[in-house]
């Protein structure tokens, strides 16, 4: 449980979302990647505040895998700087976070 991760990467279509989490989950970087439409992201981009609708990738993951995840992510992705940030699962049930790590063996 300790290196199970949550990581979060926003992209701005359907299909990149849907290429990215397949990529990840069939190289084994990713045991799960849930895409959520609908999000709205007010930020700034080259001195200007931006807003954009985009889908927003949660992914399963764990310590072993980041460095190679964040490759495929920058690799995969349209964007310059796409988002790439890791949040620690503090707990969670014992079979899912075992599928979890069976998953990305």
């Amino acid at each position: 449980m300790e290196q199970a991760r949550l990581i979060l990467c926003t992209t701005s279509s359907r299909d990149e979302a849907q290429r990215i989490a397949r990529a990840l989950v069939e190289q084994h970087l990713a045991a799960c990647v849930n895409i959520v439409e609908g999000v709205t992201s007010v930020y700034r981009w080259q001195g200007t505040v931006e807003e954009s609708s985009e889908l927003l990738l949660i992914i399963k993951s764990n310590t072993e895998k980041l460095k190679a995840l964040e490759a495929a992510i920058h690799k995969l992705h349209s964007y310059d700087v796409p988002e790439f940030l890791v949040l620690p699962i503090e707990s969670g049930s014992h079979p899912y976070l075992a599928w979890l790590h069976e998953s990305i063996r």
